[in-house]
Order: C-alpha cells, then structure tokens, then sequence
C-alpha cells in the first residue's frame, strides 16, 4: 500500500529533493510552499502523514499544526522539520500537537524511517478492551481519552504513550522500552521523550487534584491509582 504525505517545506531545493525521495519510496506526495496552501491542503484531503517545516510563510508549522489538531480534531501523524535544535522549540512543537522532528539537515533515511513509524503507530490495531485507571478512561475503539468525565486532547505519540502506560499499570515502564515502542531501532535524542512526557503529564495531571503518573528519575515512568500509590 502507498502511503501518501503532504509536504509543506518553502525551501524550493530542498522540497524537490525531498519529494523525490519520498516517491522513489513508494509514496504518493503532495506538496505546498507556503503555510495557508499548506493547511489547505490538509483540511482537503486523507494524507497519511504530514511533514510541515516549521518557517514557512503566511503562516508557520506551529499554527498549521495548532490548527489541524484543535479545529480540525485530526489525529494526522505530523513529523516537523527544523533548523533549530533547542528544546523550547521542541517543546512548542510537541504541545501543538506534532508527533516527531527532525533537524535539519537530515538524512533521507532517518526522515523514511520517522515516518514509517509514526504512520504504523497511527494505524496500528487497538485492543478492544477498555483502559482504566481511577477517574482517567482511554475507549480503544474512539480512541478518546477522558478523565474525571472530561474529555483529554492527546496527541497521536501521546496516546500511544498513555496506552502502554496503563495496560501495564501500576507496572514501571522504561524509557527504553517506550523508545522501542514508539521509534524501534531509530531512537532520536533523550528530549524528544522527555517532551512527549512532559506534554502527557501536562494534560493527564496538571488540571486535577491528584496526579496519576509516577517518575523514577533516569529509570522509567508508571500509571498508578492513588489507592495503590507508594
């Protein structure tokens, strides 16, 4: 099956080069240089994943991203690309919603690898049983997440996250196992995880009055029921 991508990258060169790869993989591409062809494309059709460069212009990759997830309420897998490595950025990338990202200049490889995994994370099989841990509910077949009757706004990694989490509750998790889980053999750096946690704590337990998940500082994390907390 050939996936298709949109790519939104206003670098001319480095969006013909990369879309040529891309279909020398088997992917189906289409392509916008600027943020508001860019979202429009993305409102218009079933693409399988997004790579969205974040400086673009007209509008950027955070708003494009902010605007898919919470307009739209797509779940689209997002994989951002960009030029600065600092973990703000990362953070700001992953609190509107993105999934991954690469830096630039990255290899062709790595960039077919992030996406393979964050596409079969998206359509992976869920199991039909529903999660529960306290007040905190994840339905396998919506795929929606509530807790205290309040419905959550996940994104696709977090969710994933969230449901090794609790099917192994009150079991302590491993970063490298979630790195595993999520991103196989191609493990980026430790602040992606450390931000994907970050933003899943931030939905999960900052809003209510007892928190759920556990830190083991260096070591993994776990989903416990107050109850059963140490």
């Amino acid at each position: 099956m050939a996936y298709s991508i949109l790519l939104v990258e206003d670098h001319a060169e480095l969006a013909a080069t990369t879309g040529e790869f891309l279909e020398l993989c088997g992917y189906i591409v289409d392509y916008a240089s600027d943020g508001p062809s860019g979202l429009n494309l993305a409102k218009s059709n079933d693409y399988d994943a997004l790579i969205l460069d974040i400086m673009l212009p007209g509008l950027n990759g955070y708003e494009i991203c902010r605007k898919i997830r919470e307009e739209e309420e797509s779940d689209i897998p997002i994989l951002m690309l960009t030029a600065r490595d600092q973990l703000k950025d990362k953070l700001e990338g992953f609190d509107t919603g993105a999934d991954d990202y690469l830096v630039k200049p990255f290899d062709f490889e790595e960039l077919n690898a992030r996406l393979q995994s964050i596409i079969k994370r998206h359509k992976g099989e869920f199991s039909s049983k529903p999660l529960k841990i306290h007040d905190l509910e994840l339905n396998p077949k919506t795929m929606q997440v509530t807790r205290a009757g309040q419905k959550l706004k996940l994104s696709p990694t977090g969710l994933q996250i969230l449901k090794m989490l609790m099917r192994r509750s009150p079991e302590l998790v491993t970063r490298e196992e979630l790195e595993r889980e999520l991103w196989g053999d191609i493990v980026p750096n430790s602040d992606v995880l450390r931000s994907h946690l970050y933003n899943l704590r931030k939905v999960i337990d900052k809003p209510f009055d007892c928190s759920l998940l556990e830190t083991v500082p260096s070591i993994g994390i776990k989903i416990v029921a107050p109850e059963e907390q140490s």
